[in-house]
Parts: structure tokens; C-alpha cells; sequence
């Protein structure tokens, strides 16, 4: 897949054991590490780095992504 730069400022990571059969990762770390999951069903997605960081090369495009109107992914 596609490789991004990102600034991450934690050590915390999502486990890869005992992840939930109703999400599906999105993004990993060169370790291998989940950096970003959503919702099999529901428009619900998540993220383990800071977009709005200026140590995210095309952070602010992300955001306007993020922010812009979707079609419904599911019945909610």
C-alpha cells in the first residue's frame, strides 16, 4: 500500500489481540503496529497519530477528507 509520513507523539498503540471482529485496520506501522481501524458497518473511524500535526506531511488534506460529506456506509 501507500506509505504517508505522520507525527506521532505516544507510545500508545491499538492490540493486535483481542481486536474486535467488527473493525478492520486501515493503517499500519513499519512494526506492524495498528496506526488506524473503522467500523466494518458504521461510518466510524479512528486514528493513532495527529493529522493536525505539522509533522504530517498532508495533514491538513486529510482533515478536509475527513470533513467532507460521505455517502452512508450502513443502515444506522
Amino acid at each position: 500500500g501507500d506509505e504517508i509520513e505522520v507525527g506521532r507523539y505516544h507510545s500508545w498503540i491499538v492490540a493486535n489481540e483481542g481486536f474486535p471482529q467488527e473493525l478492520e485496520v486501515t493503517a499500519t506501522d513499519s512494526n506492524g503496529f495498528i496506526m488506524g481501524l473503522q467500523h466494518k458497518k458504521y461510518d466510524v473511524q479512528g486514528v493513532q497519530f495527529h493529522p493536525e500535526s505539522v509533522l504530517t506531511k498532508d495533514g491538513e488534506k486529510m482533515l478536509r477528507n475527513w470533513l467532507a460529506p460521505k455517502s452512508p456506509k450502513g443502515d444506522l
